[in-house]
């Protein structure tokens, strides 16, 4: 599976500061901007943290990578998957991420835990970008429940 970024290869995104404290839009190519913040006193808590839209981006990129993997590669009916992730921070500065918690929800009117479990090993090993990000910097524990689909 190619990951399409652009003609050169790159990916760009702006921000610019929108507060007196540490708030900023965030924008990527003609998409709507979001909202960057910190918690206060830094930031005003407006917004999402970077650490959130990281858990995010790793949230978005292992489900994409999960469908895309059960549809296209295993011929399997996937209506659709939820994601929730929790993270634990280090006790020390900086406060990164040391642990992730990825519970997954995969709609679907046949597939199995183990074939969900071997297109997650798959997602790790060799297709989800975020995920080879993170790996050897984060621990991650992925959990699955399969949903039938209506």
């Amino acid at each position: 599976m190619a990951m399409s970024c652009s003609l050169d290869n790159k990916l760009t995104v702006k921000l610019q500061t929108i507060d007196d404290k540490a708030m900023f839009n965030a924008t990527a190519r003609e998409n709507p901007p979001i909202v960057v913040d910190y918690f206060p006193p830094v930031g005003s808590g407006k917004g999402y943290t970077s650490l959130e839209l990281l858990m995010i981006s790793f949230g978005s990129c292992v489900s994409t990578t999960l469908m895309s993997i059960l549809r296209h590669r295993m011929k399997k009916s996937v209506s659709g998957v939820s994601a929730e992730a929790y993270g634990t921070l280090r006790e020390e500065h900086p406060k990164a991420l040391k642990h992730i918690l990825l519970r997954l929800k995969i709609q679907t009117a046949d597939v199995t835990e183990a074939e969900a479990r071997e297109a997650l090993k798959t997602a790790e090993n060799t297709v989800c970008p975020v995920w080879s990000m993170v790996k050897g910097n984060v621990a991650v524990d992925v959990e699955t429940e399969i949903v039938a689909s209506k």
